[in-house]
């Protein structure tokens, strides 16, 4: 009972953004905002609050080489099946990359769900997840890094505005396991691993493009083509990633390696196919991040992404010293068509949208990868290839 009064104190503190003193164990002063006060709230909850992944496989040896990555986002974890992810339980991978919206807990059903402060809807859409036997039967066959979007953070299309953010970046780490690892020490959910010898070296980033994203701007004409809900920002204060984030990328890019795969939740090259959320949608941010990989000198980048429930390849020539690919894998179970019209400049053929997965195969003796998007029962629908060396 005390909790749940407590917890009405700070949903106020939430809703209205007022400092006044509140009592907290160990804590009784008025806090700097309402998502302090929250933030020691979050920190008394005990651990059996948290849903926890079955257990997983640990992550290749660092000098070992990778020759097959599988890419999967959008799972409902309410629907009963998900063929595609009965097969990547199948497949034969190093790595799995979950790369958003593993997850739907902003709403139940088609109904969405906010202003939860403890999350409920999102732990329990976890603790589904967890019980799936599809997804026990992938968390037995790969290991796994991962990444979330919005709906896996709690709030459709949500950013740094968020005011549970916090505690649904510990929902996230400690599901997955994180929590004790290097993203666990610092806010949001991004991180970075590097597998295989010099000259077979692959680096992952796995990009948090939700806990520090600034407001996007809404759309002008609603449902028009190109700017179905978003159109480019004009906010000169505009952020994708954050200070600290922006920072650490750079680090993480001078570092050495052949191919490097940057996984943003959402799309980073698309740019005049459609209005949705995507990084065009904050075009500074967009030519900064090809501004500090060029600057960087980093080499055999290939962007990864998810969210928008088709799959895509896409290949710019003029953003980067050489050209640059993405493979948007999209979605497990969420599809909403069997074909599309959208075309990118950038795009590489047709749109898929059934249920799909993504591979990456990579050849080291010729230094190239292979992008496919696969089916959901494994068979390969569209391809391209990439010469990273």
């Amino acid at each position: 009972m005390k909790r749940a009064i407590l917890l009405v104190g700070l949903m106020g503190l939430a809703a209205c953004q007022v400092s006044r003193p509140i009592s907290i164990p160990g804590i009784t002063r008025a806090p700097d905002s309402a998502e302090e006060a929250l933030e020691a709230y979050y920190k008394t909850l005990p651990d059996d609050f948290y849903p926890r992944a079955p257990e997983g496989l640990p992550l290749p040896d660092t000098d070992q080489p990778l020759s097959r990555i599988l890419v999967a986002s959008c799972l409902d974890e309410e629907k009963p099946v998900a063929p595609a992810l009965e097969e990547i339980a199948r497949e034969k991978a190093d790595l799995l990359l979950m790369i958003g919206d593993n997850v739907y807990g902003d709403r139940d059903g088609r109904n969405y769900t906010v202003n939860q402060a403890e999350l409920d809807e999102l732990r329990e859409s976890f603790s589904d997840l967890a019980a799936r036997p599809d997804f026990q039967a992938v968390r037995a066959a790969h290991p796994m890094m991962v990444a979330w979007d919005d709906h896996d953070m709690g709030a459709n299309d949500g950013g740094k505005d968020f005011p549970f953010r916090r505690l649904a970046e510990r929902i996230h780490e400690r599901f997955w396991g994180l929590e004790k690892q290097d993203v666990g020490a610092w806010p949001g959910t991004y991180y970075a691993r590097t597998f295989g010898p010099e000259g077979q070296r692959t680096q992952i980033i796995m990009l948090d493009t939700r806990f520090f994203r600034t407001p996007l701007m809404a759309t002008n004409e609603w449902g028009v083509k190109g700017k179905e809900r978003y159109i480019p920002s004009t906010d000169a204060h505009q952020d994708m990633l954050g200070a600290d984030q922006w920072t650490w990328l750079e680090n993480q890019l001078q570092k050495p390696a052949d191919l490097r795969l940057i996984v943003s939740s959402v799309q980073v090259m698309a740019t005049d196919g459609h209005g949705w959320e995507a990084w065009s949608r904050l075009p500074k941010e967009q030519e900064r991040l090809y501004d500090l990989i060029n600057q960087t000198g980093a080499n055999g980048v290939v962007f990864v992404s998810g969210d928008r429930h088709t799959a895509f390849l896409y290949r710019q020539d003029a953003v980067l010293p050489y050209p640059a690919y993405e493979l948007t894998a999209s979605s497990l179970n969420g599809s909403f068509a069997e074909t599309t019209e959208e075309m990118d400049s950038a795009q590489i053929g047709a749109g898929y949208p059934p249920e799909n997965f993504g591979a990456i195969d990579i050849d080291w003796s010729t230094g190239t990868a292979a992008l496919s998007i696969k089916a959901n029962d494994g068979a390969t629908v569209r391809e391209t290839s990439v010469k990273f060396k």
